[in-house]
């Protein structure tokens, strides 16, 4: 049993950033996978990289989410792949910027209930979401 109380709606918000990141995770892969031609052969690596960290989100995420007695979801978020480098760019920097606005809203959460240890990760997922948003931004500048 955890020693930390937690309430519902950080729980429920914990829940929504793992079905996010499962969607990203799956997303930026299969857009790895996808991809072909010079342009995407450029972005290919960083797709990978993104999605691996992309899923170490989830993975922090969903134990945090269990430490606290929650049960994290399996569901991802609608997966949108794509038709265009360009579409896929500019729907994955809209999913980093819902991210940033997510993840900002828990961190003032978990600073109101007290809850260091969620304030914390949060924190440095918000910093990894920030320079994956960086990255789509500025791969779509070069298009």
């Amino acid at each position: 049993m955890s020693i930390t109380k937690a309430s519902p709606k950080l729980m429920e918000m914990l829940n929504k950033a793992i079905a996010r990141e499962i969607q990203v995770s799956v997303q930026y892969i299969w857009q790895h996978v996808m991809w072909k031609g010079v342009k995407a052969f450029a972005v290919k690596d960083e797709l990978k990289s993104i999605a691996i960290a992309e899923m170490k989100h989830a993975e922090a995420i969903a134990e945090r989410l269990a430490y606290l007695g929650g049960t994290p979801t399996t569901k991802p978020d609608p997966i949108y792949v794509g038709e265009s480098l360009k579409e896929m760019l500019e729907q994955d920097a809209k999913d980093e910027e819902a991210a940033i606005t997510m993840y900002r809203e828990i961190i003032d959460l978990a600073r109101k209930e007290k809850d260091e240890t969620t304030l914390q990760l949060f924190k440095k997922i918000l910093s990894d979401e920030e320079e994956h948003h960086d990255t789509f931004t500025g791969i779509l500048e070069e298009l």
